[in-house]
């Protein structure tokens, strides 16, 4: 017997005949049932530490179930991560200088489909050498055609129900996924950027009203300029039109309760195709929305002259512009939180897009009706706030891999 202990040639020998002998299958009918089933790891990769931590934690239980003599079940499955895996397989063919649309749909989604074999074999290996009790002859993905049924059959019921809708609101907007993305989909990173004061000459007369932004790009886009109703500094403006820098255009000066009268100078640009406050007030004011940017994140036609340029460098020639024009009235630091793109890293585009939300008012009151109890209970003052906090969700994406929303369009 060798001296030290040597997983390499106890291990796979074990579970090999652990798997022949079928000591996990699930299949005891006189037995009380106890399952599992494993939260899925996305094939975007290979297991990584916290999978092995969180996998062993489940098995114990699995095992210790087992050994009282339940009908023990640990599920295995894998999920195809729409996004995830999608950004990772085009990042692997960048590197080989292939985009997605040079290979068109279906040859990209044979691409994602060896991938997804590839690391799901991996996975398979790893879960042996973690030596988790699973029946893999219940394993799942999904995309299988069981899952994908069930998806498509959720989806009509919530349409039917009404809960599903197609609609146009500001979503998140991934640049370089080019697809809508979920608020959870979203980190909100501290970056240090400058607040940025511009002047807004009125259109008749002297004097001119300074709004403060944090992107002077989308002053392209502006719509309105809004203040208080009750801010005395505007009161004898509201209704009155300022000219738009560098653009030129007439756009009027507008009140709302909405506006917050200690923030920066009290008036605010309105940009409703780029911003969900500014998108929520032109709805109120029945304003028009002009959206300024491809979906790649340059600038579109409505942003000439600066149209083709990235959003970026289109930011730092109309700081260049408006300073040219007198305009520029002042530029602070400002250190402030921007949303990221958790799948790609790109910055995070606010737009204006058609896609397709669930309704969570009714879900929300119905969950709100269900009692719940917290272990600790502190949780359930944060699962209150979250309610509070909730809005439409947005549940479509702009992608090649993955389920695919089952509503056509007749011309």
């Amino acid at each position: 017997m060798n001296t030290t202990y040597d997983p390499r040639n106890v291990e796979p020998k074990w579970a090999q005949a652990w798997k022949q002998q079928g000591v996990y299958t699930a299949s005891r009918a006189d037995a009380r049932p106890y399952t599992i089933a494993i939260p899925p790891p996305n094939v975007t990769g290979a297991l990584h530490i916290g999978h092995a931590l969180d996998n062993t934690l489940q098995d114990v239980l699995i095992r210790t179930k087992r050994m009282q003599g339940y009908d023990a079940l640990y599920v295995p499955g894998t999920d195809h991560a729409g996004i995830s895996t999608q950004a990772k397989v085009e990042a692997a063919l960048r590197a080989q200088g292939i985009h997605r649309h040079d290979l068109g749909r279906e040859a990209f989604v044979e691409r994602v489909w060896q991938w997804k074999e590839e690391y799901v074999a991996r996975i398979h290996t790893q879960w042996e050498m973690l030596g988790l009790s699973l029946d893999m002859s219940r394993e799942r993905f999904t995309l299988d055609e069981g899952l994908s049924h069930a998806v498509r059959t959720v989806f009509v019921s919530l349409f039917e129900q009404g809960l599903i809708y197609r609609g146009e609101y500001i979503i998140h907007w991934d640049p370089i996924a080019q697809t809508a993305i979920s608020d959870m989909e979203v980190e909100h990173i501290e970056v240090e950027g400058a607040l940025y004061h511009i002047a807004y000459r009125l259109a008749d007369g002297d004097g001119a009203i300074v709004v403060a932004t944090t992107r002077p790009e989308t002053l392209l886009g502006d719509v309105a300029v809004a203040v208080h109703p009750e801010d005395p500094r505007y009161a004898s403006w509201i209704g009155a039109h300022v000219v738009l820098p560098v653009t030129g255009r007439h756009i009027p000066i507008v009140a709302d309760d909405a506006v917050d009268r200690s923030f920066g100078t009290g008036a605010v640009k309105i940009t409703p195709a780029h911003d969900a406050f500014d998108f929520a007030l032109a709805q109120r004011h029945g304003l028009p929305s002009l959206c300024i940017m491809h979906r790649d994140g340059t600038m579109n036609a409505h942003a000439a002259p600066y149209t083709g340029l990235d959003r970026f460098v289109c930011r730092t020639r109309i700081v260049d512009d408006v300073r040219a024009q007198g305009l520029l009235v002042d530029v602070q630091k400002h250190v402030h939180a921007v949303g990221h793109s958790e799948r790609s890293g790109a910055v995070v585009e606010p737009m204006q897009s058609v896609q397709w939300f669930v309704r969570m008012q009714p879900l929300v009151d119905a969950a709100r009706e269900t009692p719940v109890r917290f272990v600790p209970e502190r949780f359930g003052e944060t699962y209150a706030r979250w309610m509070d906090g909730m809005h439409d969700w947005c549940i479509s994406r702009q992608l090649w891999w993955g389920h695919r929303i089952p509503a056509w369009h007749c011309a």
